[in-house]
């Protein structure tokens, strides 16, 4: 079978593939919920969902540092990998041997795209269709802020590192009515900020991601002396930059509550 992946490259995949290797956690919880426990033999060491094939499936090293030879002796005849998440190098080292599929995902639209493709390369089309309903029906009943909340979301610290409007985090903020305060940023998709930047940015509220960079409740309180105005929280990363099943999950109210809906 023939598949378009989302770098617009053409994938040949043998038809109802049997031994799949996942290098991404949020695409790992995909396959699960599709119920692919048979068909899945590999997953990364940061694929912690689900728990069960977590401490089962053969794990293939990180996102970033796969062990190749260990992929190429589980003979896959599926890879699902992402343009983001995974290295360049490994990814075409395996290319050359393996059919893989690559997610490029920025928005919503192109995750309930992404799961499309899966459930139909994975013959899992109608399940995919249930998750991808189940998505829109959340997204279409989620109660906004009448006004945009100006927001910086941080993913790193030492240096402060925060999104511009070309990632999928930038979406998620959209779609939970924040305004991200970084968006215009050019130079980079996941721009470095020093803490001058945020005072003048004036958010009103800071979330501290969970990941990449675990923030701790240390990291809120020394945000807090720096920005008083702002309320600032700890943010589960997954939710804001998994985009998988579990967007069917979604929910801001957490971070959003406090401000006028």
């Amino acid at each position: 079978m023939t598949y378009i992946d989302q770098l617009n490259r053409t994938v040949h995949v043998a038809d109802s593939p049997q031994r799949i290797v996942s290098t991404v956690p949020s695409q790992t919880e995909l396959l699960a919920d599709l119920g692919l426990e048979r068909e899945v033999v590999g997953i990364t060491k940061f694929c912690t969902s689900p728990d069960q094939w977590f401490r089962s499936k053969q794990r293939i090293g990180g996102t970033k540092t796969l062990k190749l030879e260990a992929i190429a002796s589980l003979a896959p005849d599926l890879i699902l990998a992402n343009k983001e998440e995974n290295d360049q190098a490994q990814m075409e080292w395996l290319m050359a041997r393996f059919p893989v599929w690559i997610s490029d995902v920025r928005t919503l639209g192109d995750a309930t795209a992404m799961i499309d493709t899966v459930g139909q390369i994975t013959r899992r089309e109608v399940e995919a269709c249930q998750i991808v309903n189940r998505i829109k029906d959340r997204f279409h009943q989620l109660a906004l802020p009448t006004v945009p909340i100006r927001t910086a979301y941080l993913i790193w610290n030492n240096p402060f590192m925060s999104i511009n409007a070309d990632t999928f985090i930038h979406s998620m903020l959209e779609a939970s009515g924040c305004f991200n305060v970084f968006a215009p940023r050019k130079d980079s998709r996941y721009p470095v900020v020093t803490e001058q930047a945020l005072i003048e940015a004036q958010p009103e509220l800071v979330l501290l991601s969970s990941e990449p960079f675990p923030f701790n409740e240390a990291h809120c309180d020394a945000m807090r002396l720096l920005i008083p105005g702002a309320k600032v929280m700890l943010a589960d990363g997954a939710m804001f930059s998994w985009y998988g099943s579990r967007l069917a999950q979604f929910d801001p109210r957490p971070y959003t509550a406090t401000f006028s809906l």
